[in-house]
Formats: structure tokens, C-alpha cells, sequence
């Protein structure tokens, strides 16, 4: 009956810093700065990041990944562990610090087919300068707009058609109509698409048809 009452939860227990090493992970950690000697206390260190290394061997080797085990250590040890890191040592104010909200694109483009990136595309060849090089890449833009129409569109479509939405993007930089070049036929996107379709659902197919089987 005593040993039942003197039972430990881990309610009871103060939280770990990084639950998944675990409790004696902790404990070896809450060992370690506890010692007094600088010279032990280094040795102990390194002997619990070569442990943590163990944990994943195809990765203890790896400078960036022996970097982290030393964050992650000083992170268990709430930055109290004073011992000697191969690495710089992060604060624990920097480790708090809250990243820099990321950029969202609030743009609403009037042809969404298309996609952001075709805008950002654009954008990049409008800078290049008048060449060969920059035709090829205004084509291929616009192939790949042909490609994205005629996806969520219909099945067909003028190449006039892509020019001009070419040159509305482009703020008129680019204005392929005149040059009287044309883009590759819908039939060959058409038919890409086919088989793109088909050789996703081949495999599907079988596994109906040996549902179908009797087994004896």
C-alpha cells in the first residue's frame, strides 16, 4: 500500500522541454547542471549529445544536425547548462522571438486560370533583355497559358486569344500577334491529357477487375 501512495505522475512532474526524449533524458540533462566541476560537466555533456546522436545515427554526423542537438540541449537545460559549445550559443530570447509574419498575396487576377506564378513569369521577361532568349521564354509563357486554359476552360482555344491576355498581363510589353508565330495545337495538350489520365487510373482498373475474380 505505501508504494502505490509514493507513485510518481508525470501531472506531478515538471514539464518537459522536449517531450520527446523523455523523462531520463531530463534527468541526465538536470544531472548535468548540477555539477559543479567545469571539466565534468563538459564531459557529461558530450556524453548525453553523443546518446541524443545515437537516437538518429544516419544524422549524427551532419554539422547542421549536431548544431541543433546543442540547441535542443541548452533548450532542456533552460539555458542553465554552462559548458563549452563547438557552436555559438543561442539566447533564449532569440529562440522566442516570433518569426516575421510571411507575405500573403492578396492580388485578385482576372484570369485565375492562369495561376500567380504565369504573373510572376511575365514579370521576369519583361526585364530580360530583346533577344532570342527572351523570345523563347515569351513562348513558352504563353504555351503554358494555352496549357492552363484549356484545362479549366474549354476545349479549344485561339491563339489570338492567349496573345491578347499575354499582352493585358504584360501591361502591352509583350505582343506576340504580330509575329504571326504560332503556339502548339490544343489537340497535342488535349491528348496529353488523355493519356496523363489514363495512366492514373490504369492501376485503379486492375484492382477492380481482381475484385471482380471469384477466389475458391
Amino acid at each position: 500500500m505505501n508504494s502505490v501512495e509514493h507513485l510518481e505522475y508525470n501531472t506531478e512532474r515538471p514539464k518537459l522541454f522536449i517531450p520527446e526524449y523523455g523523462r531520463h533524458f531530463q534527468k541526465m540533462v538536470d544531472h548535468a547542471v548540477s555539477i559543479e566541476d567545469r571539466e565534468e560537466r563538459n564531459k557529461v555533456a558530450k556524453a548525453i549529445i553523443s546518446v541524443m546522436g545515437n537516437l538518429q545515427p544516419h544524422l549524427r554526423d551532419v554539422p547542421d544536425f549536431q548544431h541543433k542537438l546543442w540547441d535542443q540541449l541548452f533548450i532542456m537545460s533552460d539555458f542553465k547548462l554552462d559548458v563549452d559549445s563547438p557552436f555559438p550559443i543561442t539566447s533564449k530570447e532569440v529562440l522566442q522571438q516570433r518569426p516575421e509574419p510571411l507575405g500573403y498575396p492578396q492580388n485578385h487576377p482576372k484570369y485565375r486560370f492562369y495561376g500567380n506564378n504565369i504573373k510572376r513569369m511575365i514579370d521576369v521577361a519583361i526585364k530580360w533583355e530583346q533577344g532570342d532568349m527572351r523570345t523563347g521564354l515569351e513562348y513558352a509563357i504563353a504555351n503554358h497559358m494555352k496549357k492552363c486554359y484549356l484545362n479549366w476552360n474549354k476545349d479549344s482555344v485561339e491563339d489570338t486569344v492567349i496573345f491578347g491576355h499575354l499582352k493585358e498581363l504584360s501591361d502591352g510589353a509583350i505582343d506576340l500577334a504580330p509575329k504571326g508565330e504560332s503556339l502548339t495545337d490544343s489537340e497535342q495538350f488535349l491528348k496529353n491529357r488523355v493519356v496523363k489520365s489514363q495512366r492514373g487510373s490504369g492501376g485503379k482498373k486492375g484492382q477492380r477487375s481482381n475484385r471482380s475474380k471469384k477466389r475458391y
